[in-house]
């Protein structure tokens, strides 16, 4: 993947924080692919095989949690990192029970966003070496700030397909 740091697949039903977002990402080497939604995530997220997912909750057609729960029960998407960004408390959305790996609340700091994917990234290759690449799965440098809880980032920030 040369340099290119991984594929971030970016959930959200508003094209403004969608594209902050992508912007974000892109800017630290990453590849972003947006949906406006969860149920056109769940049409891309095999095409698009991303690293991490982030996702919206309140989102028309299907919500956050839904799609992260439709995530965790499908065994060829089972182990993708799912992280929630929303303007929802992590108490109201239930947070890491519902089968997500981490949270941010919106509004973010762009860097807390790089820094919760990028955790989720290494927590994807070190877990499945495969999904590192040829490369044979180099770590990268530890990320501060996130506390692992139970095996889960505590952190995780929204994500959005297109």
């Amino acid at each position: 993947m040369s340099g290119v740091s991984g594929r971030v697949l970016v959930v959200d039903d508003n094209k403004v924080i969608r594209q902050l977002i992508r912007v974000n990402l892109e800017l630290e080497g990453f590849e972003v692919v947006t949906a406006a939604d969860g149920a056109e995530c769940l049409d891309v997220v095999h095409q698009v095989c991303p690293d991490v997912v982030t996702l919206d909750v309140v989102m028309p057609r299907l919500d956050g949690i839904k799609t992260a729960e439709r995530l965790r029960s499908d065994p060829r998407t089972s182990h993708l990192p799912v992280a929630i960004i929303s303007a929802c408390g992590e108490h109201e959305v239930g947070g890491v029970s519902s089968g997500v790996d981490a949270f941010l609340a919106k509004p973010f700091e762009p860097s807390e966003l790089v820094r919760v994917v990028r955790q989720l990234m290494h927590r994807e290759r070190r877990e499945r070496p495969e999904a590192a690449g040829p490369e044979g799965g180099e770590e990268p440098a530890a990320v501060e700030g996130l506390q692992e809880q139970d095996g889960r980032c505590a952190d995780v920030p929204g994500a959005r397909a297109r």
